[in-house]
């Protein structure tokens, strides 16, 4: 996640881990985006202890995968904000001080990670540090741009519609914007 609006799962540790981010980015909703927004970590040691109406789509959702706790640290340095560190748990419980400062060290080397591919990528003349993250981001954007065109809508209502396709229909959101780039997904018309 960025300032600039840039949005997707850089990198995850598994297959589960992946989903549960790709959930929270298809849903627009989640700790992750919460720790991105209010800038500090956000700890929740018991899912099923959530308020239903915090997360609404999310709590239900991830509760089904056997995620039961999940952490999200912020990753950011002054003013700029480069994403999230999301760590889960198929257990409930805080985390122990050991746990906490391990999760802090991966999101500060995540952190200068992403710094330094910045620095690379501005070498480079690219601007934006997740943008040169993989093929599948490039492919995001030219779905939401093809949809935005298909209905005459703006880009975030583009993407709104992706999202709200791949949650109904249980896909992933790469797998629709492929789609839609490949030319088998029409919104204006398969649709209707």
């Amino acid at each position: 996640m960025t300032e600039a609006g840039t949005r997707g799962v850089y990198a995850a540790s598994d297959p589960l881990t992946e989903q549960m981010e790709e959930l929270q980015f298809v849903l627009g909703e989640g700790p992750c985006w919460e720790a991105f927004s209010l800038r500090r970590p956000v700890l929740v040691p018991d899912l099923g202890g959530v308020s239903p109406t915090r997360w609404p789509m999310y709590i239900p959702a991830v509760h089904d995968s056997g995620i039961r706790a999940v952490f999200s640290f912020p990753l950011q340095m002054g003013a700029m904000r480069l994403g999230v560190l999301d760590v889960f748990r198929k257990r409930t419980g805080s985390l122990t001080g050991e746990e906490l400062a391990d999760a802090l060290a991966f999101a500060y080397v995540t952190m200068t990670a992403l710094l330094d591919h910045h620095e690379e990528a501005a070498t480079k003349g690219s601007g934006d540090v997740l943008a040169d993250a993989g093929e599948h981001h490039a492919e995001l954007f030219q779905a939401q741009g093809m949809v935005m065109v298909q209905l005459g809508v703006t880009i975030g209502e583009a993407m709104t519609r992706m999202r709200g396709y791949a949650f109904a229909h249980g896909r992933r959101l790469d797998d629709v914007a492929r789609d839609v780039v490949a030319r088998r997904l029409h919104f204006d018309r398969d649709l209707s």
